[in-house]
């Protein structure tokens, strides 16, 4: 696309701005250098953010953006326009190469017991041809050699996606390079250059064994481009067009860019040069210094510390074309093009990489196929037409093909605890557990099931030792529940030492008289109505009959000595705490809560057998005063009380406020009728919240009971009353390092009133439904600390968002809880428990305490050395949550797991589980950013990352060359994992999202367990184009990357928060008849937020599917319905964690780039 002039159009944050500013779009002006510059601030750069200039902001919150789904005129598809070029990060051009046969390939293998390499195919070594001569094509008959290799040899390496590429560069100073001698004979096929590294091109006589690099898709639309403003749909997407304000800034209301105007030039058109086949060379600007043959070859530039970011993370061009002083200029991309000709060794001459410590994958960048014309402040130089050669994602590890292989070999099987250190299958695959002595990885996931026996081999590994507890998991069909053993008034036996429980790992002794503790070696008498005569084995004979012997998770009655003042607990009572202001009402909130009430009451949680729930109710409802209801079955109609001195609350009825729903049903379903009513004139705006949650507080009290405060809040609490809050929202802090001040609670109140909750047994879950800032930050402490739950309507409408919230609170009501409860993780001698996260309260360093919990909520926990293990024994751990039942029973769960011990790196990177590393991970860096600044999270992930899979280089790969990137096969995915975590919303959200919404991410993230952990952050995108309407079940999925998506195809993507519908431009129309009743995809009403029950087998199908997903997740996601080249489109594209993120992150290729440098600095 040519540029206009008086347009403007800023691909990356203004002069000043950092790099987390909002960005505007439209065509470029005639003046932009279109060169690739690395601004300050970016993702891998050592310069700090810098404020945000006077760039066009983007719109406000909630406002949804100005459909652009017609407006201007898309470019050829031939043509490659700026933002559809190197978008994944694949730059042409030359790269430095060294000696003849010193070939340095980028392969992948994965730990058979310390193995060797597969035997290669022929076909290495054939001769090279220069980087600037013009080889010819090859011809049919090359072009027919290049089949898929066989599955033989894809079984035992992983795949080997990359052992053709070459990476290498300039020397080292000082490091001593090993030459590589004779190259094994699996270096067929080359592979394309790795954007950020410089590359030695190769011509091997023949292409690769499977696709040409050459015929793959270029890289979708999403580089570097932003959409300011939009609002974060899995939390209330955009309000409807009845609530809109101003229209975004008219930057956006012009042309779509250039990387949203057209279809990717694989969609349609005549494919760019770097499709046409295989490549014959590598294009790019010649340099004027080639290394001559003997140099040896290494990296170029200062390690990663010392330099600035890889050119492919380097983000968008500087506006005005003038770069950085810190970098090269643009001249420096532009020198004069000079022929060379093709040497007769195998290797031909290439240039050194350009500019001064820079990655040379910048400069590789310019003179590529498609690139637009140079601009004024550039040297202008004659480009040689030369083809683009890129690294293809195809080859990179994929998490796609890592799920379908688990469950191929591992689903629909039977997984048996018996043995030690079992790996289960990833949580993505159905199977079946039978507890046979280790809890259900439903229960408890460990991060690595061979644990370092020393705490070097740790630290030398980075990989976080730990649990990922989910105590009441819920559980298939089929499966056991952990069985409930009453021992009498002794209560459960225990080591007398560390209190240990009985579980299968104790050792009993003397004839069974003692047992030896498993966890402290400690010998305990055995009491005399628990002892048992022992087999031949030196087992116990009712071993079977005794779960807390044979089995992984059981429970046991616990006595009154565990209960509070030594007595036995009341059945537990939810209160529903309801704001009665205007906006409440005027919503529908109030009227469609009140309504729905009336059914979910007969929901309540009941023990299996029970007839009807032993819990009870409350009703209180408040604006800037408590309104108590008084319920009492003997009542004719339900009394209001009004408390109006919130200062010093206090329960204004004891009988009559908590009753049983059978007791009182006739007066609670008056009272429901009538609370909309006495409010529906209602004119009150200003709201309060700490009295509320301290009245709910005062009656749980009263009635000396545990519960759960079930409060519906709307604005932010400003009414003079304690907890008072003012208004700091300031979302151009986001990504700064001064976010910690708009995430951090604005004082210590509500977090005191949380610890009181949590003292009393009570827990609050908070159902927010703003149209503007609450600070979730602050008033969700209440949540996060006595281990409820925050839920968050924004904008909400009863028509459209009703169901949504109707359903998270059915489910919530429904779901296996547990109140007033302490966990406590004992390990066995040499481990202990350091590090806790999730929605708890610690008041010391090992009792996690909780005002309940439920079977959504999972508390990982970081486990460190203090002594060395012994590699025979092994290592145990165990948990045990004392908590309330339903019924008022006091109860203890015990889960145990028993792990192998190593004193090889080999066999822990074997036994790692890499979901519950990023949920770890995950948590650990969340948990970080009150304390750090945004650099140093990713600096500290990335610097981990890379140290990970140097240890695996080191010592568990057989020796090979430096060029050549060996990932372990349990942790292939580390490195795409990592990067999302470091795009993701939650931690990295910018002011494309709001404050809020950044914090009640950090929130729902805290508490995840590992299946939430693994769809949030690798979303699961589904095409629906193609559904057989005759099948059942979901359509596999497909890699998350614009690259993926046909403009003829419909693709359903959710992360477990969100859910979003995208239909392409050219979709089958029948297709949409069938769907949306539409005639095309223009005429489809994308504020719906739901599909029509249509009659024909593609509606139900669909719909279907939609349900299926939804019925998987725990909370119920909106379906936003996004059409190719809408203004929500960047939006939705941002989910596409392969491809490059808003704020410049990086793309998956891009960052396994990076990851392959900075392993090369440590390994050098």
């Amino acid at each position: 696309m040519n540029p206009q002039a008086g347009q403007s159009m800023t691909y990356g944050p203004p002069p000043g701005a950092g790099g987390y500013g909002s960005q505007n779009y439209g065509p470029p002006a005639a003046s932009q250098n279109m060169g690739y510059v690395q601004p300050p601030g970016g993702q891998y750069g050592t310069q700090p953010p810098m404020a945000k200039g006077p760039g066009g902001g983007p719109p406000q919150m909630g406002r949804p953006p100005v459909s652009a789904y017609n407006a201007g005129p898309s470019p050829p598809s031939s043509q490659q326009t700026y933002g559809q070029v190197n978008q994944n990060g694949p730059y042409s051009g030359p790269g430095p190469q060294g000696d003849s046969g010193q070939q340095q390939y980028y392969g992948q293998q994965r730990v058979p017991s310390m193995g060797g390499q597969q035997p290669l195919p022929s076909g290495y070594g054939a001769p090279q041809v220069s980087a600037n001569s013009m080889a010819p094509p090859p011809g049919p008959s090359m072009m027919a050699q290049s089949a898929p290799p066989p599955a033989a040899s894809r079984q035992n390496q992983l795949t080997n996606q990359m052992s053709g590429m070459n990476i290498s560069g300039p020397p080292q100073p000082g490091v001593q390079q090993r030459p590589m001698g004779i190259p094994p004979t699996s270096m067929a096929g080359q592979r394309p250059p790795q954007p950020g590294m410089p590359v030695q091109p190769m011509y091997s006589g023949q292409p690769p064994t499977s696709q040409p690099y050459g015929t793959t898709a270029p890289p979708g639309s999403m580089g570097g481009m932003q959409q300011g403003g939009v609002p974060l749909s899995n939390m209330g997407a955009p309000p409807p067009t009845s609530m809109t304000g101003p229209p975004p800034p008219s930057s956006m209301a012009g042309p779509p860019p250039s990387s949203m105007a057209g279809p990717p030039s694989s969609m349609g058109g005549l494919p760019p040069a770097s499709m046409a086949g295989p490549p014959s060379q590598v294009g790019g600007y010649p340099q004027q210094n080639a290394i001559q043959p003997g140099q040896q070859l290494g990296y170029g530039g200062p390690p990663s510390s010392m330099s600035g970011p890889p050119s492919s993370m380097a983000g968008p061009p500087m506006p005005g074309g003038v770069p950085p002083s810190s970098y090269p200029s643009a001249n420096a991309y532009h020198q004069q093009p000079q022929s060379q000709s093709p040497l007769d060794s195998p290797t031909a001459r290439a240039p050194p990489p350009m500019g001064g410590g820079m990655p040379a994958g910048a400069a590789m960048a310019m003179g590529a196929a498609g690139m637009s014309p140079a601009h004024p402040g550039m040297m202008q130089q004659p480009q040689p037409q030369q083809t683009q050669r890129r690294l293809d994602p195809d080859q990179m590890p994929s998490p796609i093909q890592v799920i379908e292989d688990d469950r191929r070999n591992r689903g629909s099987q039977q997984f048996t605890t018996n043995q030690r250190g079992q790996v289960p299958p990833l949580v993505t695959t159905e199977f079946d557990v039978v507890d046979q002595g280790n809890a259900s990885p439903r229960f408890v996931r460990a991060t690595v099931y061979n644990i370092p026996c020393t705490q070097d081999m740790v630290k030398q590994s980075q990989i976080p030792i730990g649990l990922v507890i989910t105590p009441f998991a819920k559980l298939k069909p089929n499966e056991q529940p952990p069985p409930l053993v009453d021992l009498g008034v002794n209560g459960p036996i225990r080591c007398n030492r560390c209190k240990a429980y009985m579980c299968p790992f104790m050792q009993f002794i003397d004839g069974g008289r003692r047992f030896q503790c498993s966890f402290c070696n400690c010998i305990t008498e055995v009491p005399p109505e628990y002892f048992q005569h022992l087999d031949h084995m030196g087992r116990r004979i009712d071993y079977y009959e005794r779960p807390e012997l044979s089995l992984g998770s059981y429970e046991f009655v616990a006595t009154t000595d565990y209960c509070k003042n030594n007595k036995l607990p009341n059945p537990p009572v939810f209160i529903f705490m309801i704001d009665v202001t205007y906006n409440s009402v005027k919503n529908g909130m109030v009227p469609l809560l009140c309504k729905q009430l009336r059914s979910l009451l007969d929901r309540l949680p009941k023990e299996t057998g029970q007839d009807e729930s032993s819990m009870r109710v409350g009703f209180v409802t408040y604006d800037k005063s408590l309104h108590f209801y008084n319920v009492n079955g003997a009542l004719a109609q339900p009394q209001m009380l009004v408390v109006s001195d919130i200062n010093d609350v206090f329960m204004p009825l004891l009988d009559g406020f908590l009753v049983k729903l059978s007791d009182a049903r006739p007066v609670i379903d008056s009272l429901l009728e009538q609370i909309p009513q006495m409010f529906s004139e209602t004119r009150e705006t200003e709201t309060m919240l700490g009295p509320v949650v301290q009245a709910g507080l005062e009656a749980m009290k009263a009635a000396d009971c545990c519960g759960k405060l079930f409060v519906f809040h709307s604005s932010l609490p400003i009414a003079e009353a304690p907890g008072k809050l003012k208004n700091r929202d300031d979302r151009k802090l986001l990504g700064s390092d001064k976010e910690k001040t708009v995430l951090t609670p604005q004082g210590n109140f509500y977090s005191k009133l949380a610890q009181n909750c949590v003292a009393a047994g009570c827990s609050v879950d908070l159902f927010l439904f703003p149209n503007s800032y609450v600070d979730v930050a602050t008033i969700g402490q209440v949540c996060t600390i006595t281990g409820g739950q925050c839920f968050k309507y924004n904008y909400f409408q009863a028509s459209t968002d009703g169901e949504r919230f109707i359903y998270d609170l059915t489910r919530n009501m429904e779901r296996p809880i547990a109140f007033d409860s302490i966990m406590r993780v004992r390990t066995s001698t040499g481990i202990r428990p350091t590090d806790f996260y999730g929605s708890m309260y610690m008041s010391n360093t090992t009792d996690i305490e909780l005002g309940s919990i439920d079977c959504d909520k999972a508390i990982s926990v970081e486990i460190k050395h203090d002594d060395k293990l012994q590699e025979e024994v092994g290592a145990f751990v165990q948990v045990a949550l004392l908590y309330t039942s339903i019924t008022g029973q006091r109860r203890l769960r015990i889960h145990n797991l028993s792990f192998n011990c190593c004193n090889q790196m080999a066999d822990m990177f074997r036994n790692c589980e890499m979901d519950a590393v990023l949920n770890l991970l995950a948590k650990h860096a969340i948990s970080q950013v009150t304390h750090s600044s945004p650099k140093a999270i990713r600096e500290t992930l990335i610097n981990q990352c890379a140290h990970i899979l140097t240890c695996y280089r080191k010592n568990c790969a057989s020796p090979s060359s430096p060029g050549q990137l060996i990932l372990p096969e349990c942790m292939k995915l580390l490195p795409l994992y990592a990067n999302s975590l470091i795009k993701s919303d939650a931690l990295s959200g910018g002011s494309d999202i709001t404050t809020d919404d950044r914090s009640w991410l950090m929130q729902t993230v805290s508490a995840m367990d590992v299946a939430s952990t693994h769809v949030y952050f690798y979303p699961r995108l589904l095409p629906l184009h193609d559904l057989d309407p005759e099948g059942t079940g979901l359509p596999a999925a497909i890699r998350c990357s614009a690259d993926r998506l046909r403009e003829d195809g419909v693709y359903l993507l959710e992360n477990g928060v969100s859910m979003y519908m995208w239909i392409g431009l050219h979709v089958n129309p029948d297709w949409v008849q069938n769907v949306f009743s539409a005639q095309s995809p223009a005429q489809i009403d994308i504020d719906a937020g739901k599909l029509l029950a249509l009659d024909n087998p593609v509606s139900v199908r669909v719909r279907g599917v939609v349900q299926q997903v939804r019925q998987e997740r725990q909370r119920y996601m909106k379906l936003t319905v996004v059409r190719q080249r809408d203004t929500l489109e960047p939006w939705f594209k941002h989910f596409l964690c392969e491809d490059k993120g808003f704020n410049g992150g990086a793309s998956y290729v891009d960052f396994l780039c990076h990851m392959h440098k900075e392993i090369r600095n440590m390994l050098s």
